[in-house]
């Protein structure tokens, strides 16, 4: 199962961090529903050109927090989350991107002013059915 995972080296958070997030927004999106397997660590690692212990560390970190289990001789599995963590980690997200995307105009000079007129400009369009 390739999963659609994407890193950026140029990023300044860390890979396994990357990785980590993408997985939670997969899971809490419904696209990884419970039970689904996940690959292995070193099947993982292959397929996003990275060390087996940076996906160790994400993998371990999503465990302890209930997004995951592994059962020894089976494989890793999502885990049942429940739908309040589901909803945290959208808002979570979608407050980041926005945070990111503000702070990106912000380094280009754009004015609050400007900012809240792209974002209306960006919320406009997906009304009326553009992307």
């Amino acid at each position: 199962m390739e999963l659609p995972i994407r890193l950026s080296k140029s990023s300044r958070e860390p890979i396994y961090h990357q990785i980590e997030n993408q997985l939670k927004a997969l899971i809490a999106g419904g696209q990884l529903p419970e039970g689904t397997p996940l690959p292995s660590i070193r099947a993982l690692s292959k397929d996003l050109e990275t060390s087996a212990i940076t996906i160790r560390r994400a993998y371990q970190d999503l465990e302890y927090q209930g997004f995951i289990q592994t059962t020894q001789g089976k494989g890793t599995f999502v885990a049942q989350v429940e739908d309040s963590m589901k909803q945290q980690v959208k808002v979570s997200e979608v407050y980041q991107t926005i945070e990111n995307a503000v702070e990106t105009a912000l380094s280009y000079d754009y004015t609050i002013e400007q900012i809240k007129e792209i974002f209306t400009e960006v919320i406009d369009s997906h009304r009326k059915g553009g992307s």
